[in-house]
């Protein structure tokens, strides 16, 4: 019996020194699970930041603006460009700027930025100075209770 418990004792003293990885086999299909998880993990942050802003100079258009976003409602309609609205695009509606131009919006409450392309008219709300997209939106957003926030805007030069 003492030898047993020297054995039991010394097998205890070896498995804590060089672990349980050592004397334990690894079931292949957890590696991969694991693995997978990582990869999951990776290809979801990398759509989050995904956002392209291309590089070129700016120029102020407006510091203080309002913004909305569109209602899903018109989610596959025609624009005023003639482009269907496509609400998981980084489009926008503008009254006056013209049709393909990129505008750098900035989220004055968090900084966050986006680009998007004008192309459509609007928005016809009193006060509004740009509809985004939903993606757009969402994308800059503090808080995705609101439909609205304050931000700034400029222009891509050619």
């Amino acid at each position: 019996m003492k030898k047993f418990s020297v054995t039991v004792f010394i097998l205890i003293a070896l498995v804590s020194l060089f672990g349980l990885q050592m004397f334990a086999k690894q079931d292949p299909k957890v590696q991969k699970k694991d693995t997978l998880k990582k990869e999951v993990k990776v290809i979801e942050t990398l759509q989050e930041d995904s956002l392209i802003i291309p590089k070129g100079k700016y120029k102020i258009f407006k510091k203080t603006a309002h913004a909305s976003y569109y209602a899903d409602k018109f989610h596959g309609r025609r624009t005023a460009s003639g482009k269907k609205y496509d609400k998981n695009g980084l489009t926008a509606a503008h009254k006056t700027l013209p049709f393909g131009t990129k505008v750098k919006v900035t989220n004055l409450t968090n900084g966050k930025v986006v680009v998007v392309e004008i192309t459509d008219r609007g928005p016809f709300v009193k006060g509004r100075e740009i509809d985004l997209s939903r993606k757009a939106f969402m994308s800059i957003t503090h808080n995705r209770a609101t439909g609205q926030m304050n931000v700034s805007l400029e222009i891509l030069q050619k």
